[in-house]
């Protein structure tokens, strides 16, 4: 197979082995982002796959290629702190195999766990490295001296096609093609997939592109017209932020225009994540909610149209939920952070109670250090339900003459103070 032309034929043969182990994920209009936008919303429901991404579809589809080459094969071997994992996993149960899976000592226990159980005794677990760079470059060295078979992420021609069978499905169950079609993209083996099925089944829909701002790997490599590494990636959104787009997705998408590929900033991801699970009750991670978190970027481009995105995952651990919640917050500037130099005297903090408005709420208080007999540094976190609200309270205090310094977007001292 010549992967980068005539996908679609292989892309549908893929369809059918996928068929095989779980149903085609929903694909359905959203009316409240529909009407939000003001736009024909659709919504591929990746989170709801037997393993809660998109992920299980390259494993599977890799996986059997690779047996039908090589009748004997019965390792394989990835390196994954995430959703690859266990889709790996999966399909080592699926199959039959053995497989071996290489996670950093750093993974959170719920992600081993969940990787553990879909893949029963046909895997084995091994922590390795600090870093996600230390812990691949052990299963590579382990998958060559053990004779074994890599699943790579993204970079693999048949994990690509398998990626592809979200278009498969999408295609059918919108009965039209879509006008507009957002993909989430890391190292982009899904948009590489979809992309290649659209120019053949859809070549008049526009694709856009969205990737976190702390993992710009696309816009890189369209800069550079080449992969390169990130010198810095964000990991928050980690199920997206890599530090270098594959080698072969990126021969698929080297001639995307840079207009078409949008940052989306982690803090507003967060307040979109809590949106969907506040009014519709879908649990995304950060990574699921790119394309949805993109609506706000091309509320222009969509208005009046047929929108696709692809929801990717929804593998959230819930003790991040404090995070995200902060995130949002903060974003939507329904929460700040500031240090108060607060006088040392009976009443004053009274005082500074009595300039707080009806919906606003302390969430922190605490003394920091005195800086004279006087004084005393205070950090203070206030919560309200209306951005407008810290303008007249600042009003108040300034009117008060109160010192005081708003930290909330200030990272190195919010990080250190926070």
């Amino acid at each position: 197979m010549t992967f980068l032309k005539n996908i679609t034929k292989p892309a549908r043969e893929a369809e059918k082995l996928v068929r095989t182990i779980f149903e085609p994920t929903p694909c359905l209009r959203n009316d409240h982002l529909s009407e939000k936008f003001e736009a024909d919303i659709w919504l591929k429901r990746e989170d709801l796959t037997p393993v809660r991404s998109y992920k299980i579809r390259g494993a599977v589809n890799a996986m059997s290629k690779a047996r039908d080459a090589h009748p004997d094969l019965d390792l394989f071997v990835c390196a994954s702190a995430g959703n690859h994992a266990q889709g790996v996993a999966f399909a080592c149960r699926h199959f039959g195999v053995r497989g071996v899976i290489f996670m950093p000592v750093t993974t959170p226990k719920q992600k081993i766990e969940k990787t553990r159980i879909f893949g029963g005794s046909f895997i084995e677990i091994r922590m390795v490295g600090d870093y996600f760079d230390d812990t691949l470059a052990s299963a590579k060295v382990f998958c060559e001296d053990a004779g074994g078979y890599f699943l790579a992420p993204f970079d693999d021609a048949d994990v690509i096609v398998g990626q592809a069978t979200v278009a498969v499905e999408f295609m059918v169950q919108m009965g039209e093609a879509p006008d507009v079609v957002i993909l989430p993209v890391g190292g982009g083996g899904l948009g590489a997939g979809v992309v290649q099925y659209l120019a053949d089944t859809a070549p008049h829909a526009e694709i856009y592109f969205v990737e976190p701002v702390g993992g710009p790997s696309l816009t890189a490599a369209l800069r550079e017209q080449k992969p390169v590494a990130l010198g810095f990636v964000d990991s928050f959104v980690d199920g997206a932020a890599v530090a270098q787009i594959g080698t072969l997705p990126f021969a698929a998408l080297k001639h995307v225009k840079k207009s078409h590929v949008i940052a989306a900033p982690e803090d507003r991801i967060c307040a979109t994540m809590i949106e969907m699970l506040n009014i519709e009750g879908i649990v995304l991670e950060p990574a699921g909610a790119l394309a949805i978190d993109a609506l706000n970027d091309l509320r222009d481009v969509i208005r009046g149209r047929r929108v696709l995105c692809i929801a990717s995952g929804g593998n959230f651990d819930f003790e991040r939920l404090p995070e995200v919640k902060e995130r949002a917050q903060k974003f939507l500037e329904l929460k700040k952070y500031f240090i108060l130099r607060m006088p040392q005297r009976p009443g004053a903090l009274r005082d500074f109670l009595d300039l707080l408005g009806e919906a606003d709420d302390v969430a922190r208080f605490e003394y920091l250090k005195k800086s004279a007999r006087n004084f005393g540094s205070v950090l203070i976190g206030i919560e309200t339900d209306q951005p407008q609200n810290f303008v007249r309270l600042f009003e108040r205090m300034d009117q008060a003459g109160l010192v005081y310094r708003d930290i909330t977007n200030d990272q190195a001292l919010s990080e250190f103070v926070l």
